[in-house]
């Protein structure tokens, strides 16, 4: 409400329209003690920005109708919220809160609460909105922060002139430090059993502590969950992966308001469990109990901290700038928890070592404090209690009285579990290298070979000691089958596993690494501080050339990606993506396939068959940036190559799919969502373009820049529909096109409705770009070049475009140079013609509606299903279903996605680079 217009800028989307016009972006986000708001614009708009940003705190108007409204989009938003287990979780953990305690609310809000309650309780939402704001929204408990090429000199004068008006209500600051122990209660202490929304097995382990916010010179907790979190050798994870009954763990405190408050910090510890690890969850956190023991007795350890303290002193000293927005963001909350000396350094670093402080802390993560939460599908039918916000079916137990009793006793220590010896790959060599050949703007091909090639740009601009490598191992065998694209993600999931416990250390001394199973090949990607980075990159090539898996593993990780395929598909958004990719991309494997190659069960010959059969036949392309030589890096691929030892393709292969030209009329795709307790449905409207070049790709984004604000304004501020509601520039294996997105729910609207309000936008769109004055064009275009010409943050961001460049091979590494060329010549009147092109008649339009379960899109046979009935489609096959009147006329329907496509046209392979 607060952005919906002030006194001195009454327009209710103005500051939106402003900052869409010059690059801008905001946002604002609420937590249990702290409210953030933040924005970024063009320099040259950087005063006005604030003046109009500043009166939303100085006289909002906070427009009575559009309480209503507003109240919808914390009701799409909490709607988009229930079927995440995460937020069920945390939702009904909060529950278990001694009564009264704030940490009980309910803390999303929704139309019930905001809307329907108070009007039958006789409350004004709107009056409790103003008071609320006087109560909370005064200036001597906020805190700014702006960054700006501006000196700090016009930036102060800026600030107190513009900032001064901000009322202040003169009353003590809110504080809740009296409310201690939330969690001091017979609730607590208890196992739940959980029935989860995705399938998965999980563990919790959960203590309250007291508040740890003024320890943190010390950081107790970071120091025990660098501990227990760690996977190297004596680690918890270490012992339970052995034995194949967790596949990660993560413990600590997450920093957040929920996690830290002014009366309570909670340590907890999370495991996910294998199937056979579910049917020995008491052993499990046996295990972990054993684990804090042995820290008990031990005591905190000097060498152990100073580890941890040099690492976070290194990554602080040769720290990449960040986002601007994401740094005064994080800035601007640490000047709430901070005092100045430590506001850029004190959610970083560790200042001193006092074993007291963390030996207090860890002395109360005992067996008899915990609470333990255990989720799995394996709970359903078992739970007889329903929390009230999210409707997550639970039970409470005693723990049971074996295990109750032994961890009241004295128990063994178990021998598999220790500390971690020292780690060896901790930088000590920050030097920056001289260069070893002549210095180029973008990265050159350094080898070029049969078996692959190297792309190599010395960094001269950040001069930071870190480095990225990135390597793309390319084979046409992934994509022969449904059943290799799966043989190939178990075997990277499999690989990954093979690394955790041997490449943890790298990962904690900031030498990060991620094996991604890609379309057309195997993509390794490491990076950090230059100076062991090599140890890194070889140790998982050496793993790679001698892959193996034991019959166990291979299990466990099977089990677990038929999991992670289900909880994907389960989700609207992205089986809507998965259903228009399949429409799009000829010869494409869908997850559904993939799903079912899964099922129907795959052998672990067959894997070390087919990895054989990837690794004797390569194409490597790699790319190597930052404080390396180019001898240095030339090693990188020789490496690859005399390790890997494989023959070269038979013939160049394409890393794209062909795409189907679509018909000149407008298909519509709907299916149901596969998730009956989720009301979100997704409706995208595509229109294709075709093969374009680099300047029309370019025309295509300034339109979709154009359109962002209204597209906001009409579909989710006016109209309602739906939180997230957006236009996208496509690029589809190199074919342009655009689409509208919206976010919606079944208990709302009908998924056909929305397609009309999208094609009434894009009416209603049209004559707005027709009525655009040169001017205002002009702006736009200025605020498109600008972003484009904005310089890298930080070396990551450059490395990330440049590989883009090498992994679709287009090599354009100068691609914004073309771009912001292209920009500078266009006129209005190309826009209006170019929108006009891809509509009306003739034009190629696909709509894809995922529906969701709710009143207005009843089943076939008339019945709506209700809220909460965790049950899936569970033959997970797509369901089609038919267009109803409204859409009948206007559509064609496509009921079988393969008969479709397999009666078009397709485009030849083209790439957007000229």
């Amino acid at each position: 409400m607060v952005f919906m217009g002030s006194l001195k800028y009454p327009d209710e989307n103005g500051f939106d329209a402003f900052l869409k016009k010059h690059g801008g972006s905001d946002n604002a986000s609420t937590d249990c003690e702290r409210t953030v708001f933040q924005f970024d614009v063009q320099r040259k708009y950087f005063k006005e920005a604030l003046d109009r940003w500043a009166q939303f705190f100085i006289h909002p108007l906070m427009i009575r109708d559009a309480i209503d409204r507003e109240v919808e989009a914390v009701d799409s938003e909490y709607q988009l919220a229930r079927p995440s287990d995460a937020n069920r979780k945390e939702m009904l953990f909060g529950s278990l809160a001694r009564p009264g305690h704030p940490m009980g609310k309910f803390f999303w809000g929704n139309a019930e609460t905001l809307k329907h309650e108070p009007k039958k309780s006789n409350i004004d939402t709107y009056t409790r909105l103003r008071e609320f704001w006087m109560l909370y929204y005064s200036a001597h408990y906020m805190t700014l922060v702006v960054q700006s090429k501006e000196t700090l000199d016009t930036l102060e004068k800026w600030v107190t002139e513009i900032f001064s008006q901000i009322p202040n209500n003169g009353l003590p600051k809110p504080n809740f430090g009296h409310l201690t122990d939330p969690f001091d209660t017979p609730a607590f202490n208890k196992l739940y059993r959980v029935v989860p929304i995705r399938k998965i097995h999980a563990l919790t382990i959960t203590w309250a502590l007291p508040p740890q916010q003024q320890h943190y010179r010390v950081k107790p907790l970071h120091y025990i969950s660098w501990l227990v979190g760690h996977e190297g050798k004596g680690s918890i994870l270490s012992y339970l992966r052995k034995k194949c009954w967790a596949l990660a763990l993560f413990g600590g405190n997450g920093e957040t308001g929920f996690e830290q408050n002014s009366t309570y910090s909670v340590f907890s510890i999370s495991i996910t469990l294998t199937d056979e690890g579910y049917e020995h969850f008491y052993e499990v956190a046996h295990t972990v109990f054993q684990y804090l023991k042995m820290l008990q007795r031990l005591g905190p350890e000097k060498r152990i901290f100073e580890e941890i303290q040099k690492i976070e002193d290194n990554e602080f000293h040769y720290q990449e700038q960040t986002d601007p927005v994401e740094y005064v963001e994080n800035i601007c909350e640490n000047m709430q928890l901070y005092p100045l000396q430590d506001f850029l350094t004190g959610d970083q670093l560790l200042f001193e070592y006092k074993p007291e402080v963390i030996a207090e802390a860890l002395n109360q993560l005992v067996p008899q404090k915990a609470n333990l939460v255990l989720l799995s599908g394996a709970n359903e039918g078992k739970c007889d209690l329903k929390e009230k916000w999210f409707g997550t079916q639970y039970s409470m137990e005693d723990i049971e009285n074996s295990w109750a009793e032994l961890w009241k006793s004295n128990f063994e220590l178990n021998p598999d579990l220790h500390l971690p010896a020292e780690n060896k790959y901790i930088a000590s060599d920050f030097m920056l290298k001289a260069f070893d050949c002549p210095e180029t703007e973008y990265p050159i091909k350094i080898v070029n070979t049969a078996q692959g090639c190297l792309w190599y740009k010395k960094d001269n601009k950040f001069k930071i000691p870190k480095a990225y490598i990135r390597f793309h191992l390319i084979s046409p065998l992934i994509q022969k089958s449904a059943a290799n694209v799966v043989l190939f993600d178990i075997f990277v999931n499999i690989l990954t596993h093979n690394l955790a416990e041997p490449a943890y250390e790298a990962d904690v001394a900031q030498l990060e690494y991620k094996l991604v199973a890609g379309e057309h090949g195997l993509i390794i990607r490491v990076k950090g501080f230059n100076h062991k980075l090599p140890l890194l990159f070889q140790l998982i090539i050496d793993y790679l050339a001698e892959f193996s898996s034991t019959p166990a593993v291979f299990t466990m990780i099977t089990e677990q990606l038929k999991k992670t395929y289900f909880n994907i598909l389960i989700k609207p958004e992205t089986l809507a993506k998965d259903v228009r990719l399949l429409i799009l991309e000829y010869a494409r494997w869908s997850m559904i396939d993939k799903y079912r190659a899964l099922m129907d069960g795959l052998s672990l010959e067959s894997l070390l068959s087919f990895v054989k059969e990837f690794k004797s036949q390569l194409f490597v392309e790699g790319l190597v940036q930052g404080n390396v030589t180019s001898t240095e890096s030339m090693d990188f691929l020789k490496y690859v190559v005399d390790k890997l030892n494989f023959m070269p393709l038979e013939q160049e292969m394409s890393v794209q799919f062909q795409v189907v030209e679509l018909p000149g009329r407008h298909h519509l795709c709907k299916v149901r969502a596969l998730n009956k307790g989720d009301a979100n449905s997704e409706v995208t409207v595509y229109y294709q373009s075709g093969t374009r070049s680099l300047k029309e790709y370019t025309l295509m984004e300034l339109l979709v820049m154009h359109m962002e604000e209204p597209c906001f304004d009409f579909l989710r501020t006016k109209q309602t529909l739906g939180y997230h509601v957006y236009p996208t520039c496509r690029n589809t294996s190199g074919i342009l096109g655009f689409s509208v997105t919206v976010g919606t729910q079944a208990t709302k609207y009908n998924s056909e409705v929305v397609d009309k309000k999208i094609e009434e936008f894009l009416s209603s769109f049209e004559e707005k770009i027709e009525n655009l004055t040169e001017d205002a064009f002009n702006t736009q275009v200025t605020a498109l070049i600008k972003l484009k010409e904005c310089e890298d943050t930080h070396l990551g961001e450059e490395v990330d475009r440049n590989w883009n460049e090498v992994v679709t091979q287009q090599y354009l590494f100068d691609r914004l140079v073309h771009e912001i060329e292209a920009l500078k010549s266009f006129s209005k009147s190309d826009l209006v013609t170019w929108f006009k092109a891809h509509r009306g008649p003739g034009s190629k339009m696909l709509s894809v509606h995922v529906v969701g379960f709710g009143k207005y899109e009843p089943e076939e046979d008339g019945t709506t299903l209700g809220e909460d009935s965790n049950s899936f489609c569970e033959a997970l096959q797509l369901t089609y279903l038919p267009t109803s009147p409204m859409l009948k006329d206007s559509t064609i329907p496509i009921t079988d996605i393969r008969a479709f496509t397999s009666t078009l046209n397709l485009f030849p392979y083209h790439k957007i680079v000229k």
